[in-house]
């Protein structure tokens, strides 16, 4: 098969992963050999805002894909250093440890508000700019109503629907949502 791409770049932190982040990586697979999927928030603290590890996320969104699909994901992890220019520096330095010299490389995204921003600070890869999926969905009141106990099945594929359910069973999760109980949540993006 010819593809557009050899590697298409995907930056988020799938927090967690739903069915517009499944649409985008599905369009990236049609026009790229592989995706990489630029984990950001890849710190190991856990929060509300960032509930799963980097490696729970890996795991989470391989689930949703075919066997051959997920030999064509890879995965970088993104450490939040609040500098774009550092910030970029470190997207680009590991995306350069995982594609080949002389690659074609592209990043995917969508414009969807102000933090959006960051798509125009990779000038060299050509941009794929997806316009808004159906149904765009937005993580934070998914995972407001997650801490509720609620999993809106309508937001997930299957596979982050089971994570979903087996990460409830755990200790973490009673920890995060007490805290969310203890905290106005409305202040947390």
């Amino acid at each position: 098969m010819s593809y557009t791409f050899d590697y298409l770049v995907f930056i988020g932190r799938f927090q967690p992963f739903h069915y517009a982040h499944l649409q985008t990586v599905q369009v990236a697979l049609s026009q790229s050999q592989y995706v990489i999927l630029a984990l950001g928030s890849a710190q190991n603290e856990r929060n509300l805002k960032n509930p799963f590890t980097a490696s729970e996320r890996e795991e989470m969104i391989l689930s949703n894909f075919s066997p051959e699909d997920q030999k064509r994901i890879i995965f970088v992890h993104v450490i939040d250093v609040y500098n774009d220019e550092k910030w970029v520096k470190q997207v680009k330095a590991l995306v350069n440890q995982v594609v080949q010299t002389g690659s074609k490389i592209g990043l995917i995204g969508h414009f969807k508000d102000a933090s959006s921003y960051y798509l125009k600070l990779f000038p060299e890869w050509t941009m794929v700019e997806l316009e808004s999926l159906e149904g765009a969905i937005s993580a934070t009141p998914l995972r407001e109503a997650y801490y509720q106990g609620i999993i809106k099945t309508e937001a997930f594929p299957a596979g982050s629907q089971n994570f979903l359910k087996n990460f409830q069973h755990g200790l973490v999760y009673r920890q995060l949502q007490q805290k969310y109980k203890e905290q106005d949540y409305s202040n947390i993006q």
